[in-house]
């Protein structure tokens, strides 16, 4: 990064953050701080009113503002294509932020700049999956975002994929909500379980009834969702054989369980690593004749059943 280019950083770091050391500029711009020194001093000296404490920082002086900055064509594209899918992903109350922020980016642009994103966009698109089964998930995700914001504990009925230890699929929950993450194209809720006593994930697809509650709750002062990583108990290993002809399909399908794949002279040896072996039963089914399970052989005689069952069907 040039002088210029790291003078104008440094402006708009300054304008994002109340106040900022020369310590931590220098790390953020990968320079000595004797460099960030000479910075400031010329950016002071072009008439940027820069305040500075010692021991504590560098900040703007209150009701300073960049002019509108300029963009280039990839920077453009860049905002541009995240609004596409801050439309598609987001609830509608972000989904209309992002029409009017779209419209306001393009707006500002210079002609000639204009026109090569135009371009450029026609060569990128964005496709939304099951759009209207995403309906209720959007809905949902605008109410626990408020709740978040606000809060407030919620209560939904829950359907698991699995049964719990005590056998049930179905339960209501109440729950105090501490974040929403993003995981492979679905929204998942992070929240303290009233039921279980303990943080717990919640896919919004699965969620019936949903209620803001009048309760609040306080964030753990250790919290933070950035930082936040899930504990991984997916302790049991599978091992199936993919034969040759669906192999470069269970590939491309990159089960969010697979461990590894190894290609061999009869197919496609891959291994998973689960909670329950079970969770693996319909990926594997509808697969047919061209998936065989290999170990461990609780899941052979599972899978044994399950066919023996569908015969009985026709």
């Amino acid at each position: 990064m040039n002088k210029t280019d790291r003078l104008l950083a440094i402006l708009l770091e300054l304008q994002r953050k109340d106040i900022l050391r020369a310590e931590d500029l220098a790390a953020i711009f990968e320079t000595s701080v004797r460099t960030i020194y000479r910075d400031i001093q010329a950016l002071s000296e072009s008439g940027v009113p820069i305040v500075g404490a010692p021991g504590i920082g560098y900040s703007l002086m209150e009701g300073y503002f960049l002019p509108p900055v300029s963009f280039t064509v990839e920077e453009a594209v860049a905002l541009l294509i995240g609004t596409d899918f801050v439309e598609q992903k987001f609830d509608t109350d972000y989904g209309t932020k992002a029409q009017a922020s779209r419209r306001k980016i393009e707006a500002i642009l210079p002609e000639s700049v204009r026109r090569e994103v135009s371009r450029v966009r026609t060569t990128i698109r964005l496709l939304a999956v099951g759009e209207g089964a995403n309906l209720k998930e959007k809905t949902y995700l605008e109410t626990l975002r408020l709740a978040i914001l606000e809060q407030r504990k919620v209560r939904f009925g829950y359907s698991k994929r699995m049964p719990e230890a005590d056998g049930n699929r179905q339960s209501v929950r109440v729950v105090a909500p501490y974040g929403l993450v993003l995981i492979r194209g679905s929204w998942v809720l992070l929240g303290q379980c009233e039921l279980r006593q303990q943080l717990r994930h919640f896919r919004l697809s699965r969620m019936d009834e949903l209620i803001v509650l009048e309760d609040g709750f306080q964030f753990p002062a250790d919290f933070k969702l950035q930082d936040y990583k899930q504990a991984d108990d997916r302790h049991i290993y599978v091992r199936i054989l993919a034969r040759p002809e669906i192999a470069d399909k269970v590939k491309e399908a990159n089960s969010f369980y697979m461990e590894a794949v190894e290609e061999c002279a009869d197919g496609l040896h891959v291994l998973f690593r689960v909670r329950q072996p079970e969770e693996l039963l319909q990926w594997i089914l509808g697969w047919g004749a061209d998936m065989v399970v290999l170990e461990p052989e609780s899941l052979r005689d599972r899978v044994r059943t399950e066919v023996e069952k569908m015969l009985k069907c026709y």
